[in-house]
């Protein structure tokens, strides 16, 4: 197996791990810890070396785009912060041709979880409704979860297939 294999999948091995740390932590606490996006951002260093310069500038272009729309749902109250440098983080593993897929599988995971938390607590959402945004309901949907999931798909998916979107 050529070195630059070798190292995507120990990336996407350790970029997993990371990302499951992340999740777990933004199930139970609801936040996302700091060390988690910048281990992640450090794991993009060998993913970029392996790729051809171009990429790169793909690569920080995509974590450009994601920080201003991430940062503006973040400015409105939408996700945490951490939510926010997470999906900047592996924006970077998505570049550009694999941000809007990485964008959408993060809305649908996302969504998914939001529906499950609705039909396992359907008083919740029913006292939501009727006061229509404006009481406290507590912790939110953990972003994190379908972040990790989201970037799972696009990280493994150019890992095993370097022919891919992410790769130019």
């Amino acid at each position: 197996m050529p070195i630059p294999e070798i190292v995507r999948l120990l990336v996407a091995v350790g970029l997993s791990a990371v990302l499951g740390v992340a999740a777990v932590t933004d199930v139970r606490t609801r936040k996302i810890p700091n060390w988690t996006v910048l281990a992640a951002m450090a794991l993009f260093i060998p993913w970029a070396v392996v790729h051809p310069l171009p990429w790169d500038g793909w690569a920080l272009a995509a974590a450009a785009i994601a920080f201003a729309v991430s940062f503006g749902l973040y400015s409105a109250g939408l996700v945490g912060a951490g939510d926010s440098k997470l999906f900047t983080a592996v924006a970077l593993f998505a570049g550009l041709g694999d941000l809007p897929m990485l964008a959408f599988a993060t809305a649908l995971v996302g969504g998914l979880i939001a529906l499950g938390s609705l039909i396992l607590r359907p008083t919740r959402a029913l006292v939501m409704a009727k006061l229509k945004g404006k009481g406290d309901f507590g912790p939110g949907v953990p972003y994190g979860v379908a972040i990790a999931a989201a970037a799972g798909l696009v990280v493994w998916g150019a890992a095993l297939a370097p022919g891919s979107a992410a790769f130019g």
